[in-house]
């Protein structure tokens, strides 16, 4: 399953296009700011596609039955570009757990790149609701290597792999590796360069976030 975001107009096209402008990403702010909008956004459309079970709660004048998550659920980001989309969905999922993936791409000397993985932190997965956070899905090669490496803590019940933005390859990529992940974007691109830039994109997300040079 694909969920793209804009395939209807809705506020979150405000904060995308904000993300995109090359002039108000000078704002870095701003900038991670509506990386976690677009994170509280998601995690609101992929909690319809969670399992509930319905619970009684008590209030000052009687009880109401409500349906709460039926299942733990485990938030994942690969750092660092995904921290202010992580903390998005940890608004909303505040009570989940947290898993974290250092991950870098690596350009060799004749040209080709490949990802290199440093560092895995995660909670027992087996039984979970997994949210994998990635903002920019380009080749999904990062997210395939953070994803074998999460599955060794454990089977999750689901899957869900989360972007701000998405290229066709590397999101039909990441689809044939994990069919069993449902793959939720904001936007969906066609074009990637020779290195791997999504187009048109917004360029790097974590430098824009926390400073470097693209």
């Amino acid at each position: 399953m694909l969920f793209n975001l804009s395939d209807h107009p809705t506020i979150a096209n405000a904060f995308l296009a904000e993300l995109r402008d090359v002039n108000k990403q000078q704002d870095r702010l701003r900038f991670r700011r509506n990386m976690e909008r677009i994170g509280e956004i998601l995690a609101y459309e992929i909690s319809k596609a969670l399992p509930y079970v319905t619970q009684t709660v008590e209030t000052p004048l009687g009880s109401a039955a409500i349906p709460l998550p039926a299942q733990r659920i485990v938030l994942a980001t690969i750092l660092r570009a995904g921290l202010p989309f992580h903390q998005g969905m940890l608004n909303y999922f505040d009570d989940a757990d947290n898993a974290f993936v250092a991950a870098y791409r690596r350009e060799h000397k004749d040209g080709t790149l490949d990802v290199q993985l440093d560092y895995v932190a995660a909670p027992d997965l087996e039984g979970a609701v997994l949210i994998l956070c990635d903002p920019m899905l380009a080749t999904g090669s990062s997210v395939k290597l953070a994803l074998d490496h999460l599955l060794r803590f454990g089977t999750p019940a689901q899957i869900h792999i989360a972007g701000i933005i998405g290229a066709s390859a590397g999101v039909e990529a990441i689809r044939r590796h994990s069919p069993r992940a449902k793959v939720w974007v904001g936007a969906l691109d066609e074009e990637l360069t020779a290195k791997s830039y999504i187009v048109p994109g917004l360029g790097d997300a974590g430098d824009l976030a926390f400073g470097g040079k693209l």
